[in-house]
This record gives structure tokens, sequence and C-alpha cells, in this order.
């Protein structure tokens, strides 16, 4: 018996999926193509609602323009799709398990003989070609099995739709800010000379699972960053065991998750007393961020909030060459950026009411590093909102 679509327990509204629905495929429409494949999990759950860990696998969604959307993945993984997607049952559909890292077959094209059984072997298929879940033999495998149709790239059509966040996706951030808070608040009580990193981290994960404000946490699409001393002029060192040690800052990047939701939040713990170029480069960074937060305004454009950070940067003589923000929301591993709009000075996307970005200028010089960030929202009036609520500084611990 099928089961009427929406009749599940949805971490969103029908209205708000609905919406989300409308906005695909009017993009769908202004690309001019019949199908959307979806591979990216983020795209996938924000249309559909499916969350599971199997995006190891080849999966998908279907979007059309007159049906429902269609789940298709692992046969296995079907189950999972048939309890967290709004469609109903018979919009899942699974591939046998022989496609499963076969070399002498591929889940394509058990995909493509599947769209030709719907009579769309010669439908313009939009596929998203650029992002870490669908690999240059998923395309080819799809391609070769549909030679009458034509493969165009969509890479992040969908990911642009989701750059405005509705209010209940608004509400889940500030959960997840919450989270964001109680890890960095436990960093500051546990982080001494002597403490194996492990140990911490250890916490920080515990911290994030266990939650705040009655939300449950979910795991972040990013491990916990916190490189020390002069590794952290690398921005992307997970931990080992060694212990942290007096004279070295070390600058902690997390996020508390809600729902597959996050709240990026970095700060930095100096351990002993700073030397001047640590203080210099904190007032500079500070500086930097308030005007930034100033300029981050609906109407403004990316690049102005790039630019006002950059001005007191420049007067301390910091130079940094990388961007300094990027969307966020709903993802999954391995990155929890949205991968559509910079904060750089090139870019010149018109700010809107409902963006989200981590705004993120962290500093990786030749042998130290300084990270002091905040996950903000662009409102109706005004500058930027703040979703943490804790001093925007470098912590000294003597």
């Amino acid at each position: 018996m099928r089961q009427h679509r929406f009749q599940k327990d949805l971490p969103f509204s029908e209205g708000e999926y609905e919406r989300r629905l409308a906005r695909a495929r009017k993009a769908m429409e202004r690309a001019g193509i019949e199908v959307l494949l979806l591979s990216d999990p983020s795209n996938m759950a924000w249309l559909t609602g499916y969350d599971g860990w199997s995006f190891y696998v080849h999966q998908g969604v279907l979007v059309f323009h007159d049906a429902d959307p269609i789940w298709w993945g692992r046969n296995q993984d079907s189950n999972g799709a048939v309890r967290t997607v709004w469609m109903g049952d018979d919009r899942v559909i699974g591939y046998a398990d022989n496609y499963v890292q076969s070399t002498i077959r591929h889940p394509m094209h058990d995909l493509a003989q599947r769209l030709i059984g719907m009579g769309l072997d010669r439908a313009r298929i939009g596929v998203e070609m650029d992002n870490y879940y669908f690999s240059a033999k998923a395309c080819h495998s799809l391609a070769e099995t549909l030679p009458d149709s034509t493969i165009v790239d969509c890479t992040a059509l969908v990911n642009w739709e989701r750059a405005v966040k509705s209010n209940e996706e608004i509400a889940f951030m500030r959960k997840a800010a919450k989270i964001s808070e109680k890890i960095v608040d436990g960093l500051l009580e546990r982080v001494e000379p002597g403490v194996p990193k492990n140990e911490v981290v250890a916490e920080i994960q515990r911290d994030a699972i266990m939650g705040a404000d009655g939300a449950w946490g979910d795991y972040a699409a990013i491990v916990p960053l916190l490189p020390s001393g002069s590794d952290a002029a690398a921005p992307h060192l997970t931990w080992d065991g060694e212990p942290f040690k007096r004279g070295e800052a070390t600058f902690f990047e997390i996020s508390g998750c809600y729902r597959r939701y996050h709240a990026p939040f970095c700060r930095t713990i100096f351990l002993g007393e700073p030397p001047e170029i640590f203080v210099n480069a904190e007032a500079a960074l500070c500086e930097g961020l308030e005007a930034g937060l100033e300029a981050a305004r609906a109407g403004n454009r990316a690049c102005d909030i790039a630019n006002a950070l950059a001005a007191p940067l420049e007067r301390a003589g910091i130079e940094r060459g990388a961007r300094c923000g990027y969307p966020i929301g709903l993802s999954y591993p391995p990155d929890w950026g949205e991968r559509t709009i910079s904060l750089r000075a090139e870019d010149e996307t018109v700010l809107e009411p409902g963006m989200t970005f981590h705004f993120m200028p962290g500093l990786w010089m030749s042998d130290w590093g300084l990270e002091i960030t905040e996950s903000i929202l662009i409102t109706e009036n005004g500058p930027a909102e703040c979703f943490c609520d804790r001093p925007r500084r470098m912590y000294v611990k003597p």
C-alpha cells in the first residue's frame, strides 16, 4: 500500500518542502533540462529529507517538472529512504548490491535503464559534475548508456537555491549555534599545558553530540581542527596525542550541528603570555571583523565584507590571500560550506536577507596562526547578526 506523501515524521513542514521543490523546478526550467540528477547528499536532503550515511556509494535524487522526485540508491539504503523522505514509498527505488564497487558494471547503468523505461532516453539530463560524490566514471557510464540524451552540467544549481534560508532553517541553525557555544565554553575550561589533545577532542565530540538547550547534537561535516604553535600556520590539521604547551597558541575550528545544519565557530587560546605579534594581530583581526559585520548588510555585496575586513589588516601589515567566508547551512562530510558565494574581493554577489555565512578570516602566517570567526545571518535591516554569543577575542590562559 502506498504511503501518502508528507505523512511522516519530517524535520520540516510540508510547505517548506514544496517551496524548495518549486525553486528547484524553476532553476531547471532556466537551465533547459527535463530531469535533474542530484548526487550531493546536502541537496538530496534539502529537497526530500533523505538522511543517511550512504554517500560513499552512488545514489541520487531525480527531480522532474511534473512528478514527485525519485530517490535512487543502493537497495539496502532504500529502507532508510522510505523512513526519511517525504515522497510516497513508490518513489524510492534501489539497485542490486552486485553494482557496488564492481569492475564490470556501474550503478549508473542501472539508473540509465530506469530513465529509458521512463521514456527519458533522449532527454536533457542535468548532473552535478563537480562535487565530491559524482565521479568521472559515473558521468561516463551514464552518458554511454544514454547515447541519445544530452548530459548538462548543473553543478551548484540547487546549491544556489539554498542561499536564502527559511525561518525554519534559521531556527535549526540557532540550535546548532547553542551547541557551538557549549563546545567553546568547554574548551576554555579544559585546555591546559600538559593535557593531551586527543582527550580534549573526546570532550569536544561529547559536548557536540550531547547537544544544548534541549537540542540533540548531530555529527559535524568536518572534524575538529586544532593545530598549535608553528603548526597553526596550516589551517586544516586535526589532532594527535601530544599535550598542549605553554607559550603556544591553538586555534579551534568547530561547529555544532543540529539535523545537519551547522554554525561553525572558531576561537584561539594562548597558553601563557602572548608575544606582541599576537596582540597586534588580534587587534587588527577584531577590528576587521567588526568592519566586516557592519558591511554585511542586505543590498551590499560579498566583496564589501572582504574589503572591509582587509583594510585594518593591511594597516597592520598583515596580508592574507584566502577568501574570508562562505555560505553555510545544511551539509554532509567532507565540507560544511555550501560551495556557492565566496566572501572575497572578486565576488559581487548581492547579499539578501536570510543568507548565512561563516565569516572566517583566519590568519595563517609562516610559523603561527590565529582564528577568530563568526557564523552570521544577513538581516532585513542593519548589520549582520552573529549566531553565537561569545567574546570576540583571543583567549589568554596564563
